[in-house]
């Protein structure tokens, strides 16, 4: 099910620009690291969920890499757009091979089904 997003066509000509563009440079250095990186981590400051999630994977011995922005006073508006790009509203974000998979809890059920690790295979 394809999620619901505001068509350019209903974006004013004069703020199209502004729309695509807003902190790209912040989502340009996640799809690259997603792209470097069979898992990547992105999380924020003391948030104890990506930290969780990286305990867990240290754990199982898989390599990840970590991107973290700011903490809850900080850098929250570069956050929203990691999240309107997503699309996933909550830290961390949890990539494996491009794929994002959820937050922690869902990467806890991934990894305790196995199914991370056939995703990782």
């Amino acid at each position: 099910m394809p999620r619901a997003l505001l068509d350019d066509e209903h974006l004013h000509p004069a703020i199209r620009e502004r729309v695509a563009g807003h902190h790209a440079d912040l989502i340009d250095e996640v799809r690259r690291a997603v792209a470097a990186h069979a898992v990547v981590v992105v999380g924020m400051g003391w948030n104890p969920f990506p930290r969780k999630a990286r305990r867990l994977l240290d754990a199982a011995g898989i390599a990840h890499h970590d991107l973290d922005y700011g903490h809850y006073l900080s850098q929250w508006r570069r956050r929203n757009a990691l999240k309107m790009w997503t699309g996933w509203p909550t830290f961390p974000m949890v990539f494996v091979r491009g794929v994002l998979v959820g937050g922690y809890d869902d990467l806890k059920r991934l990894h305790d089904s196995g199914e991370l690790r056939r995703m990782l295979a």
